[in-house]
């Protein structure tokens, strides 16, 4: 019976171990605690598909218990006043410094912060955001503004983009400027992921609108999702199976934006999703010519499948495809050219990582001031990793470098 349960105990750990461990890149560094956590992302993922499967709930609706787990309550403390508000009918946390505006007089620096999750998941309120929001405020003197744009799939695009920009505009008058002791020469949009999408697409609009007085000075971009179009780059390709964020993880988040039909899902997941609108637009997610050699040596360039609307889905997820609103990547030059300086953050083993490559090539083209930083050793959503048990070192590296930038930046 004792050497019953000995077998027993001894094949639980070797299913315990198979079932955790991944096939991880030597590069990246504390590879256990990596296959620890993707354990937990890929469990639920598995429940989730389940439930979907079983009627019980939408995938979106289990998945969003990440968000759940890590959601905290924002204090204020002894260096930071956190108070909650509404910017123009959207819930914002507001993170300004304790002490008052220096006495010579000059204002503050701020940064309109903008959640990832695939614009289905996230919030303001989890703990990691949390943290990043007090030590921007702590280390750079800022007001921080961080986003509870409201999200997919009960809010479908353009809604989460249009919240965020509703609160940028909100925020950038003179008068709610002054009220918090703002520099309007100082002010900055980021955002990480799907944040990073809102805050490159806030950044190009804004400069449309007619009589608007103040304008960004900057937008930081942590491993950004900038396109729709192409869901096969190399980097689509080598991560696909990746931890954390899986080329079907980011199919899904898109489709998910877009529309509950899940004939967008199948016909994106074979990138067979572009319709004659959309393919004159091809031109611009074009790898073969904005990726350093280095990233497509391996890879032979064909252009996305073009179907007629039908098979690419419903009309107006087809339509909202080529929005520039969704995918900021699908603009002319003319469109970048005056655009605020740029800090893009890629990450090697990232489905994402050709989209900001592509991004910060274009707008150097274009003539903007871009500063790519690439870690040859990361993975999507590294920078957030900054809680036990989940803390890991590149995050704080990741940390570092994007606030040093933005004090010497903003």
């Amino acid at each position: 019976m004792r050497l019953g349960s000995v077998v027993v105990f001894a094949a639980l750990c070797c299913f315990a171990a198979y079932y955790v461990y991944e096939p991880l890149p030597e590069e990246i560094e504390e590879r256990w605690k990596l296959m620890l956590t993707s354990c937990f992302f890929r469990s639920l993922s598995h429940l989730a598909d389940l439930s979907e499967l079983l009627g019980l709930a939408d995938y979106m609706g289990v998945m969003y218990l990440i968000t759940v787990v890590e959601r905290v309550v924002p204090v204020s403390d002894q260096h930071v006043l956190v108070t909650e508000e509404r910017f123009d009918g959207v819930d914002v946390l507001l993170y300004q410094p304790r002490r008052r505006v220096d006495d010579n007089g000059e204002l503050r620096r701020a940064v309109v912060y903008l959640h990832g999750g695939g614009w289905c998941l996230g919030s303001s309120r989890m703990s990691p955001y949390d943290l990043l929001a007090r030590r921007m405020v702590t280390d750079l003197n800022a007001v921080i503004i961080s986003v509870e744009y409201r999200l997919a799939p009960a809010h479908h695009f353009p809604v989460p983009y249009e919240d965020v920009y509703r609160v940028v505009k909100h925020f950038l008058q003179e008068s709610v400027l002054a009220k918090y002791g703002v520099d309007a020469g100082r002010v900055a949009v980021s955002g990480d992921s799907a944040g990073g999408n809102l805050a490159a697409a806030v950044s190009q609009q804004l400069q449309k609108e007619p009589g608007q007085k103040v304008q960004l000075k900057a937008q930081a971009l942590l491993y950004p999702v900038l396109q729709a179009l192409d869901l096969n780059t190399p980097s689509y390709q080598q991560n696909r199976d990746m931890p954390i964020l899986s080329r079907t993880l980011m199919v899904r988040f898109w489709s998910e934006y877009f529309t509950s039909d899940k004939a967008l899902f199948r016909a994106m997941m074979a990138n067979t999703h572009n319709s004659p609108e959309s393919s004159g637009l091809l031109k611009f997610v074009d790898w073969s010519t904005f990726l350093p050699e280095s990233y497509r040596r391996k890879y032979n360039y064909s252009a996305p499948a073009v179907v007629g609307d039908e098979g690419a889905g419903t009309d107006g997820p087809s339509r909202s495809l080529t929005d520039p609103r969704a995918s900021p990547l699908l603009v002319p030059d003319s469109t970048l050219r005056s655009l605020p300086k740029a800090y893009i953050l890629t990450c090697e083993y990232d489905v994402l990582r050709d989209d900001g490559f592509m991004y910060a090539a274009r707008l150097r083209g274009a003539g903007v001031e871009v500063t790519h930083e690439h870690y040859d050793a990361g993975f999507h959503g590294a920078l957030l990793f900054t809680v036990w048990p989940s803390d890991f070192l590149i995050a704080s590296r990741m940390t570092d470098n994007f606030v040093s930038w933005l004090r010497e930046n903003l």
